[in-house]
């Protein structure tokens, strides 16, 4: 039953990952930098899976010491990378030209698939995977990533790479791990790493400096579990029951 769940699940992901850069435009507004967006929406994602596993599921917060590097990888490579990335390319361009750089990233998890697992790139995948993309590049318009900065670029791709590598190291970790666990180590490796990135007192001035700062917390809890806890949880879940290509061209 759950392989037949699973492409749902992906596509779920997908669909919350897409809203991200609405979140992204709000939180800006407050006067946060994008590099302070990341960190936060990592920050609080990773207190709210460690919150959800410690309550629910404390037995699968173990794992063996020798999987800390897969975990390392996940956490600041798949999300810091992916999401810093990511989100100073939205703010350096327009959110469509970022969505058209980012959705690479299924190419990108067909190739490094290829060499990782030895999955045959078909003519199927090859014609899915340009569909895909093709797709992308009609809703976010044809002419919005004409003239594209060589740094928008290097983001924008970047942020293709990191994404895709969560899919990578993803399929090496649930081999050995159940989706909870992996998706709470992830954040909680890249909340290690997310306060050298930014400012935290200026952050924390920002958030006593608000109109309201119970309801600007609120927006970044929301925020934490709409785009990250939510989706990076079914997207786990579905790809523990797909091939890492197929999950992120139908996520795309």
């Amino acid at each position: 039953p759950m392989k037949k769940l699973a492409p749902v699940f992906v596509l779920s992901a997908g669909t919350l990952w897409g809203i991200m850069g609405i979140f992204v435009r709000k939180l800006g507004t407050y006067g946060f930098s994008p590099l302070q967006i990341a960190c936060l929406r990592i920050l609080f994602g990773a207190a709210l899976f460690l919150a959800i596993t410690g309550i629910f599921r404390r037995e699968l917060l173990k794992i063996r010491f020798r999987d800390v590097g897969l975990f390392l990888g996940m956490g600041l490579i798949s999300l810091l990378l992916f999401t810093v990335c990511y989100f100073t390319t939205i703010n350096l361009a327009s959110l469509s030209a970022a969505a058209i750089l980012l959705y690479t990233s299924p190419i990108w998890v067909m190739l490094m698939s290829a060499v990782c697992f030895r999955e045959k790139i078909t003519g199927r995948k090859l014609l899915c995977a340009a569909m895909a993309f093709g797709g992308c590049v009609l809703v976010s318009g044809i002419g919005s990533a004409a003239s594209l900065s060589p740094m928008v670029i290097v983001t924008g791709l970047l942020s293709a790479v990191g994404y895709g590598l969560y899919s990578i190291f993803g399929t090496f970790a649930l081999r050995k791990y159940q989706p909870l666990t992996v998706t709470t180590y992830a954040f909680l490796f890249g909340a290690a790493g997310a306060p050298i990135l930014c400012k935290p007192a200026e952050i924390v001035g920002i958030v006593s400096a608000a109109p309201n700062p119970a309801g600007l917390v609120l927006l970044l809890i929301v925020t934490a579990f709409v785009t990250a806890v939510l989706p990076y949880l079914l997207y786990t879940v579905g790809l523990s029951h797909m091939r890492a290509s197929a999950a992120a061209i139908m996520a795309s």
